[in-house]
């Protein structure tokens, strides 16, 4: 934007003021001129001098032009005034009606399309009747046409500058609403994902910890009669404390930004590692019993992500709430466009219940149920009837809007 440019927008009112001293400077200018055509088809300069009158109404014509964008009817309404004044007693006529051109190109630029015909055609035959019929010259003169033209010629332009501005506007409003869209989603998607990183962060703290905490419970119990089990169940905690750090690294690695040190690229953890997972229960002494197709095919990243982490989340709930004694079975199975995700125990405690020395327990079901919901799936937990503890997923491998289509496609 030019210096210029900055200085109209932002000084309406000495722009205005400035148009009209052009305005004024024209009109006084033309009035000295003979508009009668001479011999050879030229204008003669100073061959006639306004009278008292028609510079008064050039005076008030112009000066009404300073408030054209305050009040462009009134405007208008004023210098019409004036030049049908002029037109009506002007002798030799003067080009008062200047200011009512400006005033009506004002006008329409600044309404809509309907007032501007409106109010145009009404301009154009009040000012052109009033020159053929009460004006010193004859009807038919050019000058009297060249109103009707010029009046014309004002209210078109006005209309197509009115379009034009509300065509920028439009494309402006457009690309503002499409980056506060941009924005929103941007907000949105940075929302979805700090929530799937908390889920995991917690998902892997409950898991290890849990499974820290007794296999250190089990080393101190041990310590002094059976030193061999005692440092087994060490190298279990050391394991375990191992696992927790690499995926907590892997995890917080996604936070990384642009020239931070390489984050961690291993795959995120699925169905593969289930028996991995299921180990490391057993060997902090729940039984836990798997049962699955060995032969199922490649579920999709993030159902492979969910059910691993519900699994996981489910049993490390039966190690810290089910009791002493209890069982854990763990079920993957294939139904239809789903895959169903149960874990069972059968442990005399409330599953899920809070633990005493945690004051926010109750959140890995929480993170389970988000999950599932993130995939558009159902989750069930509750009691067992005869004791234990129920957590029953339904993830859907594929969306039931694409299969429906696909399945018209093939049909």
């Amino acid at each position: 934007m030019t210096p210029l440019v900055r200085w109209a927008r932002t000084h309406p009112r000495a722009l205005d003021a400035t148009l009209a001293l052009a305005v004024l400077v024209c009109m006084i200018a033309g009035s000295f001129v003979d508009h009668s055509n001479a011999g050879g088809g030229s204008y003669t300069w100073g061959a006639r001098t306004p009278n008292p009158l028609s510079l008064v109404l050039m005076v008030l014509g112009a000066a009404a032009l300073v408030f054209r964008r305050a009040a462009p009817m009134c405007v208008l309404a004023a210098t019409a005034t004036v030049s049908v004044a002029e037109l009506a007693t002007g002798d030799p006529r003067a080009s008062v009606v200047m200011s009512a051109v400006i005033a009506l190109f004002t006008v329409a630029a600044h309404t809509d399309r309907p007032t501007t015909w409106r109010v145009g055609l009404a301009t154009m035959a009040t000012l052109t009747g009033v020159a053929m019929l009460a004006g010193p010259l004859p009807w038919y003169a050019q000058e009297n046409l060249g109103i009707f033209a010029w009046t014309g010629m004002a209210a078109a332009a006005g209309d197509a500058v009115r379009s034009r501005r509300a065509f920028v506007d439009a494309i402006r409003e457009r690309a503002e609403r499409a980056e506060r869209t941009r924005e929103e989603e941007a907000r949105r998607r940075v929302a979805e994902e700090r929530l799937r990183i908390a889920r995991d962060l917690h998902d892997v703290v409950a898991h290890h910890i849990a499974l820290v905490n007794v296999q250190a419970g089990v080393a101190a119990h041990v310590m002094d009669k059976r030193p061999d089990q005692a440092k087994e169940a060490l190298g279990h905690v050391r394991e375990a404390s191992r696992s927790a750090l690499n995926e907590l690294r892997a995890t917080v690695g996604l936070l990384r930004q642009t020239g931070d040190p390489e984050a961690p690229t291993e795959p995120a953890p699925g169905l593969d590692r289930l028996d991995d997972l299921v180990d490391t229960f057993r060997h902090a002494g729940l039984p836990v019993e798997v049962a699955r197709a060995q032969d199922a095919p490649q579920l999709p990243a993030a159902v492979d992500l969910a059910a691993f982490r519900i699994v996981q989340e489910a049993l490390t709930n039966v190690q810290k709430h089910a009791g002493q004694g209890a069982k854990a079975e763990v079920s993957v199975v294939r139904v239809g466009p789903n895959v169903e995700v149960s874990v069972l125990d059968d442990g005399p405690g409330v599953a899920l219940a809070p633990d005493p020395e945690d004051g926010n327990g109750g959140h890995g079901l929480l993170g389970m149920r988000e999950r599932v919901t993130a995939l558009r799936g159902t989750l069930t937990a509750g009691p067992r009837y005869g004791g234990g503890f129920r957590v029953h997923a339904i993830l859907p491998v594929k969306d039931r809007a694409t299969d429906t289509t696909s399945g018209d496609a093939t049909t």
